[in-house]
């Protein structure tokens, strides 16, 4: 088994990613192209990040007061991804980019994420910052902050949680005034410092993914703050969030980074259950023991407009959100991949026969169990579907950027919807498949001679960062498929009703594509029976179910997508090597019909009563 093949499936018979290279965007490349950057990336994670994978669980991040140690392995893996150029990918040409699809630079980090998530997670959060400062920064912004990330030269964070406020970004403290120090110190006045209006901010953030290390030129710190407002009071809610460009060294206009500390100073770590690769930090924002200019407050530059902090952070968490379930899925695929080997090795157990077991006869793989297949098939059908899911948001990416007005309408409005299922999903049910692999090897899933247990570990955090599974709930629900009316809902309902049609017509497929129908009608129903009321809290009491059921019935539809280019190939008998890869992807997509969909019943079923059982509990009830 290799990821290889399906990443092939994937993009050239299902989303025949070769028709890109019609836009003019992408014309300089092609399926050689494509196949280049695959392959590289596979070499560079086999080779670079994948032996290392554990030696980073293990060696986790110390601290010794001063500095931040990490195996030197990581630094080295990451300045092997450097050199490549990988990094800017899919970014234009004019950053140092290589105007690859979306779609296929995601089937590159797949790679990565699959060898070490640990490791990768440097890359997802430095790319995410830079392409924040892309979409919002000033051109010298751009180019002094944003270049750099690109090319690997430096790293970037994005600092929104503080210990008091968690995800209720609302309550976030920290604060933002305008930089007096200018002027005389042959500074430019605060407003009009080329790097942007210039302030010091003072506060305390918490759970910060690569916030302190010495790898790389600079840190590059995305910071939410509030700025006070005439009084010197901070303004309650989100809309006084500011967002500031903070670095951990300062820089100049030029771009050149000095060796002044910016006053940002590491508080301590955080020690994980998994995700050990990447160093997590609580740190401090202007406590003093770095003063630039002989004044306490950490140098921030504004990125933005004032107060529209929020929506330009949201570049990079959407971004992030889709990084993480791409992340949690490879984590699964890992994990499956592992399990597999292992189930075609490990002997164990007799046939079962009319007449009994044979005890005399020799022992078995414990693949030929049927227990164990349905274990295998799980995962499978799991960790393919949820990489579709992330590939084809990937793809929307690209119609967003390049399609027809159409197509980039409907790509927006799609992006919007499925966002929260491209986090959520792969993050719940991904590691249920770690769980499926541990289980695979028994007792020795559960120790650390085998590698099924650091996955199950790593994976643990997606449910939580970036926004936690119930946050993604009440998005959903809250807001997604009720937006404008319900026209991003009514857009993916007409491409899910295409492909019912389809499948329809496919004698082996027609009562999956029935089941798919459904299936579509139950989340449509239960959305209108949430919302009946018009009471949020009614509405709301279920999000988390009413998510389970809509990623379930997205999966069920890709899987029939999957289905169909599986069923096409195989009737065109044009490759008869893959005949037994083709069946299984349509015994996955069976398993997902069988298994998993009918599962919906359950969730909706409490969604369309707007059951108030758990919102009705008291705490003292507990």
């Amino acid at each position: 088994m290799s990821l290889r093949p399906t990443l092939d499936f994937m993009l050239y018979d299902w989303l025949n990613v070769e028709q890109l290279c019609q836009r003019p965007r992408h014309a300089e490349h092609n399926r050689e192209t494509f196949d280049a950057v695959l392959d590289l990336s596979q070499k560079l994670a086999d080779e670079q990040f994948a032996p290392y994978n554990r030696l980073v669980d293990v060696q986790e991040p110390e601290f010794d007061g001063e500095r931040v140690h990490l195996p030197e392995q990581t630094e080295q893996a990451l300045n092997a991804f450097r050199g490549t150029g990988l990094m800017a990918a899919a970014m234009d040409h004019e950053v140092g980019g290589m105007q690859l699809p979306t779609v296929v630079d995601m089937a590159s980090r797949a790679y990565f994420c699959k060898a070490s998530i640990g490791m990768s997670g440097y890359l997802m959060l430095t790319r995410g910052n830079a392409n924040t400062i892309l979409a919002h920064g000033t051109p010298k912004q751009i180019e002094v902050f944003a270049k750099p990330g690109f090319e690997g030269r430096t790293f970037g964070t994005m600092c929104l949680s503080e210990p008091q406020a968690g995800s209720s970004l609302s309550d976030i403290a920290t604060k933002a005034v305008p930089d007096s120090t200018g002027g005389d110190a042959g500074v430019a006045p605060w407003q009009d410092d080329p790097l942007g209006p210039r302030y010091r901010l003072t506060g305390n953030k918490m759970w910060i993914s690569g916030g302190e290390h010495e790898m790389g030129e600079n840190i590059v710190h995305l910071v939410l703050a509030k700025i006070p407002d005439e009084a010197g009071k901070t303004i309650a809610g989100v809309k006084g969030i500011s967002l500031f460009i903070v670095p951990r060294k300062l820089v100049e206009s030029d771009g050149r980074i000095t060796n002044q500390r910016n006053d940002v100073s590491l508080a301590g770590l955080n020690h994980k259950c998994g995700f050990r690769g990447t160093v997590n930090t609580l740190l401090n924002f202007g406590e003093g023991r770095f003063k630039v200019r002989g004044q306490a407050g950490a140098v921030g530059y504004l990125i933005g407009q004032p107060g529209r902090g929020l929506q330009a952070m949201f570049t990079l968490m959407n971004e992030a959100r889709i990084g993480v379930g791409l992340g949690a899925t490879m984590l699964g695929y890992a994990g499956f991949e592992a399990s597999l080997d292992y189930a075609k090795q490990r002997p164990q157990g007799r046939p079962m026969t009319a007449a009994g077991k044979d005890a005399a006869s020799p022992q078995i793989p414990i693949i030929a169990h049927t227990d164990v297949k349905r274990m295998l098939l799980a995962q499978k059908a799991i960790t393919e579907g949820g990489l579709a899911l992330g590939l084809i948001c990937a793809s929307l990416v690209d119609d967003e950027q390049t399609g027809s007005p159409e197509d980039k309408a409907q790509a927006t409005l799609l992006l919007e919807l499925l966002t929260p299922i491209a986090k959520s999903w792969p993050s719940e049910w991904a590691l249920e498949a770690n769980s499926l692999a541990i289980q695979v090897l028994g007792g020795y899933g559960y120790t650390r001679d085998f590698p099924v247990e650091q996955y199950w570990r790593d994976n643990r955090l997606n449910m939580i960062h970036e926004g936690t599974h119930g946050i993604q709930g009440l998005d959903l629900l809250g807001r997604k498929v009720i937006m404008n009316n319900g026209q991003a809902l009514a857009v993916l309902g007409a491409r899910i009703t295409q492909t019912i049609q389809k499948a329809s017509q496919v004698e082996s497929l027609a009562g999956h594509a029935k089941a798919l129908g459904q299936a579509l009608n139950q989340v449509a129903q239960a959305t209108q029976a949430a919302w009946s009321t018009g009471q949020p809290e009614e509405a709301l009491a279920n999000a988390t179910p009413y998510l389970q059921a809509f990623g379930h019935t997205v999966l069920a539809w890709i899987w029939l997508e999957l289905g169909l280019a599986a069923q096409t190939l195989k009737a065109s008998g044009n490759r008869p090597a893959d005949a037994g890869f083709l069946q299984g992807k349509l015994a996955a997509c069976d398993y997902f019909y069988r298994f998993e969909l009918p599962r919906i019943d359950a969730w909706l079923s409490v969604v369309s009563r707007r059951d108030m059982t758990c919102a009705q509990v008291h705490a003292d009830w507990f």
